[in-house]
């Protein structure tokens, strides 16, 4: 009678009991993946700055052996990135952005490169710039599509006017936070994350408006404060 009531008690799982462990792991999950999505947007948004950094390193370091001027335009010397790599910025990977999801390469060709130089300070010398700490040098150069996409190559020069590179078009929006901010890098060598609506924001023409110096170096119809 001992053995009959002790193997009578052995049961598995019922269905109810199984439905519910599996409500709950789907629930663990669903919580779970919102949490790590944010914690690989963040680390993306770190390293793309980090990037940035690096890049205005190695420009000043540029800079300082060239008498301030921000690359040279002769087509025998190369892209500004060929004036950058290697000898201020040893791989081709710093390069390439975080959210770029092209396999990385270290060939001077065919390497992918995310981040364009502002066009309008190209072969000036940087005194040129009349508020550093506003003028964008560097931003990440995207395509013209729906989803967030890179073009540039280390064969040709990659530049950037508010929302349109080269090459690549007229993006939609930044490369992060659902396509709502992008990072840049200024003048004055530092870095900062902004909201892709003051990216791209035209310059109005009144006094002490950031805008007027976010991409002219130092803009001819700016009223005096």
């Amino acid at each position: 009678m001992e053995k009959k009531r002790t193997l009578g008690c052995r049961r598995g799982f019922t269905l109810i009991e199984l439905l519910v462990v599996v409500a709950i792991i789907a629930l663990l999950v669903g919580l779970a993946l919102p949490v790590f999505s944010s914690v690989q947007e963040r680390a993306r948004v770190t390293q793309d700055l980090n990037n940035l950094r690096q890049i205005g390193i190695g420009t000043q370091v540029y800079l300082n052996d060239h008498d301030s001027v921000v690359f040279s335009t002769d087509a025998a010397v190369g892209t500004w990135m060929a004036q950058l790599h290697p000898k201020n910025l040893p791989t081709w990977k710093i390069f390439q952005s975080p959210f770029d999801r092209r396999a990385p390469q270290e060939d001077d060709t065919s390497a992918p490169v995310s981040y364009g130089l502002n066009s309008t300070i190209l072969g000036q010398t940087a005194d040129k710039i009349a508020r550093p700490s506003v003028f964008i040098l560097f931003a990440p150069a995207q395509t013209s599509s729906t989803t967030v996409t890179f073009s540039g190559t280390a064969a040709a020069a990659v530049t950037v006017l508010r929302s349109t590179s080269t090459p690549g078009g007229t993006a939609p929006g930044g490369p992060q936070t659902k396509r709502q901010r992008i990072n840049a890098l200024y003048a004055d060598s530092h870095s900062d994350s902004l909201t892709w609506t003051t990216f791209v924001a035209p310059a109005n023409g009144t006094a002490g408006d950031d805008s007027n110096y976010r991409w002219e170096p130092a803009p001819a119809s700016t009223p005096s404060p």
